[in-house]
């Protein structure tokens, strides 16, 4: 999925989120910007927009003089979605229909994320997101492919985020213990999307076989990532593509049983879907 010019804006309101985040005085919060703006001037619309984001943030790194921008944010994310942890868990234990309920908690993780134009409230998606039905529905289609994998690759996507993913990848061991389970993250940090660093703290590297993607892209743009990844993504039974940077870079693929999930906070993404912001998702690509 390529940018449009709604995404050209975004992408330079982004400098403003990051200056925001880091504390940036008012000079460095104007040298963002203006970069940014330049940068804008030259993006090519043949490019996803995680790729183009890719390039803007190392800018905003160099300038900022800080390799990771949203460090502490991420941290934060990560507390507040702990704190959520106990009630889930508890969730899960009594409901009937786990795998239902372990795929939208890991949708519901989905707002966490500090590229999106639209931002929503985690524990008021938490409090809906069990009584509301996905506006794309594969889900039965998902279950079935699952149920004769031997191998699943979850795509993880943001810092927070990760946590319901590691609750959805328990659960999908504990239905479907016969296959062999991957997380991927990203190569390096890159807005507030999950690496190793705090796949690890969350404990993944025990749960399932985690797996370093090496792209610098905020979704996991196929060419920009290492070989180990590319075979992988090219070989598992069944990919699950978690949020909008994954969706944009691999909406177009050609390979069997990707199955996206997300919730649609922008108008580009909504327009690609043929569905509304806001909106959860379940789509076989």
């Amino acid at each position: 999925m390529n940018i449009d010019e709604e995404c050209v804006g975004c992408i330079i309101n982004q400098s403003l989120k990051v200056a925001l985040a880091i504390n940036a005085d008012k000079n460095l919060t104007e040298t963002l910007l203006s970069n940014v703006t330049k940068m804008s001037q030259e993006f090519s619309y043949k490019l996803t927009p995680p790729v183009i984001a890719a390039n803007v943030y190392e800018q905003m790194a160099i300038l900022a003089e800080k390799d990771d921008l949203y460090a502490e944010v991420k941290a934060l994310s990560t507390q507040k979605a702990l704190s959520f942890v106990p009630m889930l868990q508890n969730k899960l234990k009594t409901t009937q229909d786990k795998l239902l309920n372990a795929t939208k908690i890991a949708v519901a993780g989905n707002v966490i994320d500090l590229a999106a134009a639209v931002e929503f409230d985690l524990e008021e998606e938490l409090d809906k997101i069990f009584h509301t039905e996905f506006a794309h529905n594969d889900f039965d289609v998902m279950q079935t492919a699952l149920e004769d994998a031997r191998t699943v690759l979850v795509i993880g996507d943001n810092v927070g985020e990760h946590i319901f993913d590691y609750l959805f990848v328990e659960t999908l061991q504990e239905l479907y213990p016969n296959a062999i389970y991957y997380y991927m993250v990203r190569g390096n940090p890159i807005i507030n999307d999950v690496t190793i660093k705090e796949a690890k703290e969350a404990g993944f590297h025990r749960l399932c076989n985690l797996v370093d993607s090496g792209v610098n892209t905020p979704g996991f743009a196929y060419t920009h990532a290492n070989r180990e990844s590319q075979k992988l993504f090219d070989t598992v039974d069944v990919v699950i593509s978690k949020g909008m940077g994954n969706y944009e870079c691999m909406n177009e693929s050609k390979r069997n049983n990707i199955f996206f999930l997300l919730k649609v906070k922008c108008n580009v993404v909504a327009t690609s879907l043929q569905k509304s912001v806001g909106d959860i998702i379940c789509k076989l690509a």
